[in-house]
């Protein structure tokens, strides 16, 4: 039988204090917007560190923990992806990409040029382990990677928001040429490209909206 030990780091609060701050939380975090244009001040590493240890404390399947984070920060590598990204995403614009995705991402006017990919000043790669390896080389099967890394990726864009740093998503497809560029396995897949840094003096974000929380939650 599996050890079992006390829980800690969970101390019982009134409901008032759960409700301050719940909504605390709330007004911090919905502030949270993706940022394109950024500054190249940098990030220390120890401020990513704490951030990404957030991350790899998320749940998975069976505690598997199928993620692996890359940070870049060398100029010629994150050069090196901007070519490579920006070559699929003219591909994707210029044909690849059906009319009702491009009228979908007309709100936001965003398009195949990816300079933040370089200005930002620091890139997180997180990749997803479709599979383990045993120490005899033998495939080890891994259990709902998708949803494990999805909760590890939003708790990280989360915690980086609330320590002060923008983040942007990227997902060029396909992503392969990741695993190329930054050495990695075949049994790990690019799942995204975090941009991380300070926002830029003069940025910008588009007018939009959030969908009200009666529209997106329901009691039963």
């Amino acid at each position: 039988m599996n050890k079992r030990i006390p829980l800690e780091g969970l101390p019982s609060r009134t409901d008032e204090d759960l409700e301050a701050r719940a909504v605390e939380l709330r007004d911090v975090v919905t502030r949270r917007r993706t940022v394109r244009d950024f500054s190249t001040r940098p990030v220390p590493d120890r401020v990513l560190d704490a951030c990404l240890a957030v991350a790899a404390s998320a749940p998975s399947g069976a505690n598997q923990q199928p993620w692996h984070f890359v940070v870049v920060k060398d100029p010629v590598v994150k050069q090196r992806i901007r070519l490579e990204a920006e070559a699929e995403e003219h591909a994707f614009y210029k044909g690849r990409a059906p009319d009702e995705w491009l009228d979908a991402l007309a709100p936001l006017a965003t398009d195949a040029n990816k300079p933040f990919l370089e200005k930002a000043p620091c890139l997180v790669v997180i990749f997803a382990e479709t599979y383990g390896l045993r120490d005899d080389g033998q495939r080890r099967k891994h259990y709902y990677v998708q949803e494990s890394v999805g909760i590890a990726t939003g708790m990280l864009i989360s915690t980086l928001h609330q320590v002060g740093l923008a983040t942007l998503t990227h997902t060029p497809s396909p992503m392969r040429f990741l695993n190329e560029i930054l050495d990695r396995p075949a049994n790990e897949r690019p799942y995204l490209i975090l941009v991380v840094g300070h926002p830029a003096a003069e940025a910008t974000v588009p007018d939009i909206e959030r969908k009200p929380l009666d529209e997106v939650t329901s009691r039963s």
